[in-house]
């Protein structure tokens, strides 16, 4: 058995297939970083992302929306100087609304549980045979971004949810082939308590 064959050649790509992308993220927080971070990466490589990550933590707070939310004028000067992260002002004024949108997500009940409630909880399994299969969006998907979209946020298009639902664990996407598939079904099955 073989990794997915996205992942690689470089080692901080094969690490992040192996220990991060597919694993279920429970966390509000972490999904949010995580939405924010595949929001920079549109029209991008995920590979660009990962090597700034570290940058972007540091620039953007350690990715605490309660922080980012206050934000004006300054901060988003302060990131377009910034030659550590992607600096696209679109996407730097979404991150800011998006921390908006899910401090009154948070507030009515977890940004966690509003997102984990679109698989009733529960990481959806797919066993997909080759990277070929693999759709860039679906019905699902187009819903999330809608309902994100009304909730006030930006930048979550429905192949932006995809890859986040992918990298956060709500779908397992890791090729049958692949040794981690059966990993993160595991995974899944470890739901924390709450």
């Amino acid at each position: 058995m073989e990794r997915c064959g996205w992942a690689g050649p470089e080692q901080i790509y094969k690490d992040y297939h192996d220990t991060e992308w597919g694993v279920p993220e429970w966390q509000s927080r972490a999904l949010w970083e995580k939405l924010i971070l595949d929001g920079f990466q549109a029209g991008l490589s995920w590979i660009t992302i990962l090597k700034k990550r570290e940058n972007f933590r540091r620039a953007f707070a350690g990715f605490d929306p309660n922080i980012i939310a206050e934000w004006g004028d300054g901060e988003v000067a302060r990131l377009l100087g910034d030659a550590g992260i992607i600096r696209h002002r679109g996407k730097i004024e979404a991150t800011i609304a998006n921390a908006k949108a899910w401090q009154e997500i948070e507030a009515q009940g977890g940004f966690d549980r509003f997102m984990w409630r679109y698989v009733d909880g529960t990481p959806l399994q797919n066993r997909w045979q080759s990277l070929a299969e693999v759709p860039a969006k679906t019905d699902l998907t187009e819903r999330i971004s809608k309902d994100l979209r009304k909730a006030g946020f930006k930048f979550c298009g429905p192949t932006i949810v995809y890859a986040w639902m992918q990298a956060c664990g709500l779908i397992n996407d890791h090729l049958v082939s692949c040794p981690r598939h059966a990993d993160c079904a595991a995974l899944a099955r470890q739901k924390p308590m709450r």
